[in-house]
């Protein structure tokens, strides 16, 4: 080894070790303590904020909460709560505000006397909202004084400061999210309508406004929306279940605060053939579950079970109740209030404290056994579904059955319509969801056939949210889906699982065609997966191919667009002014395009454009899609018309 090698190894000592003070390691490494720096990472730095003031609701010191959009994308969230401590803190020798706003793990939460329940202990929140910001203001009612402080990258601009008197409490945070640091900047409306509803229907009687200054409408007004809900969790599942329909004419309602959980559970029964359990701890949505869902489904079954065989409806049908079967057409809320919540994971998504099975399975038990007692028609109409649902599980066993059988039966259970990829390693390979044979034949062509595969899927595929699951499993095309893709049903003791620890391709592509029809089949088939093949879509397997809606050409120059922008854009460039010397194609169908170029726009990974289809709130994305796929025609129509201005047309 040289000297200088030598030298090279010594030289890492004392001075190498950095020190983070401050916030500056949220700035160093913002992942590890909001998720991202994309889209759900911009969006969550108003949940920090919003969570604070709900805190406050939640304590009983705040009623209002207004969130605005501002015009360059900064955000402001306004409460009528007591106004965060302005005082000076005795250890750190500065305003309790700073202290917040600047040191992690710094709030009244941690403080049981404060908060009696909160929902982020993890007490990053607002002092992470001002490490990510390039601005932030803080503006504080409290005393009878008007209090505000300034804040750059998370460090104050100058002390807290007295501006003015006051009449009123509350605190106003404004913020900038820096561009420097999140790869997406714009907000989403519709995702923090979502989430405010959500915190509205779980907090009742909290006046919660949304206010978007970047959109106005023909009468000159801001887009904004008021969410409030005087019932809570009853009003939640109506919402969730308004696009189907009811078997019972109300939720059943069930909440104590006798213990030391205080439990809330509403919940409905459809016509449907899903179940929908939405979980929530202290506001924060378990996406998981946890041992809440397992005391509800615990108690439900049991009570349900009991009731049936006590009214010896059981024994006259003869048949094998399991779990599932009580779950069939159920839509259920359930919402908890712990004081330390396990939470496995920083992201909060699994509940794991062992005393809140009891809990919540005592409350829902009792309620639930006095509610059947109470109401014998509804009951009755319950295990009439059960039932069913009982018939039907075992009549989707042996479709299932049969599709796994002919998988062992036929060797490779391959569909002869599919053409694969010669590589196996599911990390690298690709499989395509074609519209149509003819598509599929220009794919095929066009394609990489090292790690991409093709599978032609004929015509529009059952729409799955109407079917029953055997006749789902009876379907060509799903069927030839399962097999492509080389996953199984049944995994832990859960014969309705989905196992895909064999399975093929770890980036399946939905590529239809740009045109109403090609927005329907791609429907259907997200619909198929969020309800039978959602792991798909958490794993991040699930993408949507984008193919070129226009080819702008002049003699042997050429551009594809994919918005009409790219086309205006387009046309003017190339055609010098005179525009009528530019061809314009509008592809409405993959077939208008050779393989070469399908292969350049839309299946070369250097320069194709894929997205990545997730869900932000499952139980908004149940709610929309058994809204556009379900049997009810009124609120499709409503929907229709409140979105028909952003639709983009061909004429």
């Amino acid at each position: 080894m040289s000297n200088e090698a030598v030298l090279e190894v010594n030289s890492y000592s004392a001075e190498n070790i950095q020190v983070l003070e401050g916030l500056e390691a949220v700035r160093k490494r913002p992942a590890m303590y909001i998720g991202d720096t994309g889209f759900k990472g911009v969006h969550h730095l108003i949940w920090e904020v919003v969570d604070n003031s709900i805190d406050e609701a939640m304590a009983g010191y705040c009623d209002t909460i207004n969130v605005t959009v501002e015009p360059n994308n900064s955000i402001t969230v306004k409460d009528n709560g007591r106004g965060i401590p302005t005082g000076m803190h005795p250890k750190e020798k500065k305003s309790a505000l700073e202290v917040v706003l600047t040191v992690l793990h710094a709030g009244g939460k941690f403080d049981k006397d404060t908060y009696k329940v909160s929902g982020g202990l993890h007490g990053v929140g607002v002092s992470c909202v001002n490490a990510l910001s390039t601005h932030l203001r803080a503006e504080v009612h409290r005393e009878g004084k008007v209090f505000e402080q300034e804040f750059s990258e998370g460090k104050p601009l100058y002390p807290t400061r007295v501006i003015g008197e006051a009449s009123d409490t509350g605190t106003t945070i404004h913020f900038l999210p820096d561009a420097s640091i999140f790869t997406v900047t714009e907000y989403k409306y519709e995702t923090i309508a979502t989430r405010l509803r959500e915190l509205s229907y779980l907090n009742k009687g909290i006046r919660i406004t949304l206010e978007d200054k970047r959109e106005e409408d023909e009468n000159g007004q801001f887009r904004g929306e008021e969410f409030y809900s005087e019932v809570g969790l009853n009003e939640f599942v109506t919402y969730l279940d308004a696009t189907r329909q009811p078997l019972i004419p109300e939720p059943i309602h069930m909440e104590s605060d006798k213990g030391a959980i205080p439990v809330e559970v509403a919940m409905m029964y459809n016509t449907s053939y899903s179940e929908n359990v939405f979980s929530y701890v202290n506001n924060i949505n378990t996406i998981e579950g946890g041992t809440h869902v397992s005391g509800f489904r615990a108690a439900l079954t049991r009570t349900l079970k009991n009731y049936a065989e006590k009214s010896g409806i059981l024994a006259k049908e003869k048949v094998e109740i399991s779990g599932d079967d009580f779950r069939e057409g159920l839509t259920a809320v359930i919402s908890i209030k712990v004081q330390e919540p396990q939470f496995e994971g920083q992201t909060k998504t699994k509940l794991g404290n062992g005393e809140v099975t009891g809990a919540v399975s005592q409350v829902v038990a009792e309620m639930l056994e006095s509610y059947l007692e109470e109401h014998p028609k509804e009951a009755r109409v319950i295990i009439d579904k059960v039932i069913l649902a009982a018939k039907a599980r075992i009549a989707a066993k042996k479709a299932r059955e049969m599709v796994q059988r002919k998988n062992i039966l036929t060797g490779t259970g391959l569909p002869g319509k599919l053409s694969d990829c010669s590589e196996t390693d599911p990390n690298v390979c690709e499989l395509y969801l074609v519209e149509g044979d003819s598509a599929g034949g220009t794919a095929k062509q066009g394609r990489n056939r090292a790690f991409q595969a093709i599978l032609p899927l004929r015509g529009k595929i059952l729409n799955v949210e109407k079917a029953q699951e055997y006749k789902i499993y009876e379907n060509e095309e799903i069927k030839n889906m399962f097999t492509a893709m080389g996953v199984q049903i049944g995994k832990d003791g859960d014969e309705r699982a989905l196992n895909i620890d064999k399975l093929r391709y770890h980036k399946i592509v939905i590529m239809t065609d740009a045109d109403i029809d090609g927005s329907h089949i791609r429907t259907l088939i997200l619909t198929f997966f969020f309800r039978y093949m959602k792991i798909l879509i958490d794993s991040g397997y699930i993408y949507i191919a984008q193919p070129p809606l226009y080819l702008v050409k002049k003699g042997k120059e050429e551009r594809y667009c994919w918005t009409e922008q790219q086309r205006e854009e387009a046309v003017r460039e190339i055609s010098g002014g005179k525009e009528d010397s530019v061809n314009v194609q509008r592809y409405k169908g993959l077939g208008e395009m050779n393989a070469e170029q399908l292969w350049e726009t839309t299946m070369n990974p250097e320069r194709r454009s894929l997205k990545q289809v997730s869900v932000e709130s499952a139980a908004e994305a149940d709610h929309l899609f058994s809204m556009l796929m379900g049997d009810e025609v009124a609120p499709r129509r409503d929907f229709i018309e409140k979105n028909a201005k952003y639709a983009r047309v061909d004429v």
